[in-house]
């Protein structure tokens, strides 16, 4: 099996054929999956950082983050996923330590909020964000927001 590579762009840096394939696993995980109608083409992408994993060209899994004020007064995470046939490879704790670090990194900080859907309340906790108490649907799927609150850097 060829090698696992990370990688962590800016849009900017993003070739074409990466960004096709970023929207098509989105579209994938998010619209086809999940039966969640939106447009995915937010008008995010451009101001955020996009880190995923590859092999062989596929996208096994995905978010990207962005700088504090952007999305909330914090900086964010968003649209995470993992590709259903590599689910097993348990990706997505990399993928969120990765994120974490690279928001330290990038943005100076380690506060953090996301909007967790439910059902991985547990698995976020685990990086140290809690429950907000704000609770929502958001494309019929219950979310919860969530505070990875700040500590010495």
């Amino acid at each position: 099996m060829k090698e696992l590579i990370w990688k962590i762009k800016t849009f900017g840096e993003l070739s074409t054929k990466e960004l096709y394939d970023v929207l098509k696993i989105r579209q994938e995980v998010f619209i086809v999956e999940q039966t969640c109608n939106y447009l995915d083409a937010d008008g995010y992408d451009e101001v955020a950082v996009h880190i995923w994993a590859e092999r062989e060209g596929n996208i096994l899994a995905y978010c990207r983050i962005f700088d504090l004020g952007i999305k909330y007064h914090e900086a964010s995470i968003g649209r995470v996923l993992t590709h259903p046939d590599h689910r097993k490879l348990r990706l997505g704790k990399i993928l969120i330590k990765l994120a974490l670090s690279t928001i330290e990194s990038r943005f100076r900080t380690n506060e953090v909020r996301i909007s967790a859907q439910d059902y991985l309340l547990a698995f976020y906790s685990e990086f140290g964000f809690a429950d907000t108490g704000k609770k929502y649907l958001e494309d019929d799927i219950p979310h919860t927001e969530m505070l990875k609150s700040h500590q010495p850097i």
